[in-house]
């Protein structure tokens, strides 16, 4: 079936949005592991300007007490919001937080790094708004590509705005894992608008049952080793906190997280070998299908050796931003495989 330009269109903004999502993860990624997240105190402008200073020299007069007195309001409302869900043990411990009047010291590294992750955040959300309206090109044919293209863009909003609440509350706990959540829902929702758009008006493939079924396994536990790996950072921040400058000793406060993340790990492995075999049984070499599992497969080695680094040489920044980007890159190759499985934009996506 022919597509249209508007179509092709979508196609192509929705596959640059796939990718700048994997780039803002990583620009998280070294934001979180350099602690740049209050390097702009304000938003959307940083320090008040839109191109953020270079120097000291270049900052606003008592803008300490400014951006701490913004910070204090935004804290307040958010526990307003917690007492409405029935969080009021944790509304009262961020009330009593004294930690957010403590002034972030103006430092031009962390600003500028977080301003370049604010920087393709924006782009971000200018693609995914163009794949949204691109999307009703395919109203008539496909709803759901509309639907999911709309939904997406409302949760980028909603993203952003827990993206702030992560930085200003100083990481109330879960709120790390959430925030990681809901960016691998964005980008399970970018990645299946994507594989719809394109596999439409295909036919659907036979295959076993036990494939799919086990693809499903794998994603699920891949999520929550994702859960288990945030936990492992959001207790490792609270550590580091008592434990300042003594990086060797923050793996062993996060015991308990941290060996349900690496015993996770080992389960992640055994099913994605598992799964790894039935795909190179019933699939062509050339297929979409073995493509994609032998892709996760060296993703999942590269996670293992990021993670020996991070419990073995002290948390290095570097280690940690690639062990983000990493967990996401397993993530979006197990869902588009999980996608492929019941409908194959390739015709050599079929079975041997």
């Amino acid at each position: 079936m022919n597509i249209t330009t508007s179509q092709s269109s979508f196609q192509k903004v929705n596959l640059i949005t796939i990718v700048l999502l994997f780039v803002l993860i990583l620009a998280g990624g070294v934001v979180r592991s350099t602690g740049s997240g209050m390097g702009c105190p304000d938003w959307p402008k940083c320090f008040g300007r839109y191109v953020p200073p270079a120097s000291s020299a270049e900052l606003p007069r008592d803008y300490k007490q400014e951006y701490i007195a913004g910070r204090q309001a935004k804290n307040q409302r958010f526990a307003k919001t917690l007492d409405v869900f029935g969080f009021s043990d944790l509304a009262a411990r961020l009330r009593q937080d004294k930690s957010i009047l403590v002034p972030e010291e103006f430092n031009a590294a962390k600003t500028w790094t977080e301003y370049i992750n604010r920087l393709i955040g924006a782009i971000s959300g200018l693609f995914l708004f163009l794949t949204a309206v691109y999307a009703f090109s395919y109203w008539r044919n496909n709803k759901l590509i509309g639907f999911l293209s709309v939904l997406n863009l409302i949760l980028v909003g909603f993203q952003a705005w827990l993206g702030s609440i992560v930085v200003s509350t100083n990481l109330v706990a879960w709120i790390v894992t959430v925030h990681m959540l809901l960016a691998l829902a964005i980008l399970a929702l970018s990645i299946a608008t994507y594989h719809f758009a394109k596999v439409y008006s295909k036919p659907k493939l036979n295959t076993i049952a036990i494939i799919p079924i086990v693809t499903l396994l794998t994603l699920i536990l891949s999520v929550v080793q994702i859960a288990f790996g945030t936990g492992v950072r959001e207790k490792i921040d609270a550590v580091a906190s008592r434990l300042s400058g003594y990086r060797d000793g923050w793996v062993n406060g996060a015991d308990g997280v941290f060996f349900q993340h690496r015993d996770t790990a080992v389960l992640v492995l055994f099913v994605n070998v598992m799964l790894y075999a039935l795909v190179r049984r019933h699939f062509s070499r050339r297929s979409v299908q073995q493509q994609l599992m032998s892709f996760n497969f060296l993703i999942i080695m590269l996670q293992i050796v990021t993670g020996i680094i991070l419990a073995y040489w002290s948390l290095p920044p570097f280690a940690q931003t690639l062990h983000i980007v990493f967990a996401s890159l397993m993530f979006g190759a197990q869902f588009y495989l999980m996608l492929n499985l019941y409908r194959s934009a390739s015709m050599q996506g079929r079975h041997k």
